[in-house]
């Protein structure tokens, strides 16, 4: 092989092995980080204050042909699953122009508060998120129980979500 070929195998073999990772990786939840959002419409959001409820943070972008995709599935999460408790955080990238985030928002008819991370500092206290979607549910303790690169199985989270709904109503 040549030596340009054996970068590009060592380098799919690296994104394949990171990939692996994330999807099989430990499943110990860490904490969420303590932030506030700052959303497009001027509300400040802080996470440690929807602690008690299940919190689904989604690092999106306008550019993003997946996050476009996904957001009527998670329109309709929404729609579905807040009025028994469940937050939904949408957080634009810092690249993304707040013009076209405000748009898109009012184009796709986005329920659900959508912060844009001006400063990167949600992408850093995520963990340097880096690729869109990318999204972590927070349980009610807010521990982060699920981190996910990509399109989300909704029908999957659906029911996770469900069943922390579930375990936070038998609790109080």
């Amino acid at each position: 092989m040549l030596r340009k070929d054996k970068i590009i195998a060592g380098f799919a073999i690296a994104v394949l092995a990171l990939m692996a990772y994330l999807w099989f990786g430990p499943g110990g939840a860490q904490s969420a980080p303590d932030i506030h959002f700052k959303t497009i419409d001027g509300q400040n959001i802080s996470l440690k204050a929807l602690r008690g409820k299940p919190v689904l943070i989604n690092f999106w972008a306008t550019s993003c042909p997946g996050c476009i995709k996904e957001m009527p599935q998670l329109i309709a999460l929404y729609h579905q699953l807040h009025p028994q408790g469940l937050e939904i955080i949408g957080v634009a990238m810092q690249d993304d122009r707040p013009d076209y985030v405000k748009e898109m928002v009012k184009r796709k008819k986005i329920p659900y508060p959508i912060a844009i991370d001006t400063q990167g500092e949600a992408v850093a206290a995520f963990g340097n998120v880096q690729l869109t979607p990318t999204s972590f549910l927070i349980d009610p303790s807010g521990e982060i129980i699920k981190q996910k690169i990509g399109e989300m199985d909704m029908p999957r989270l659906h029911k996770q979500i469900a069943a922390l709904l579930a375990s936070a109503k038998n609790k109080s």
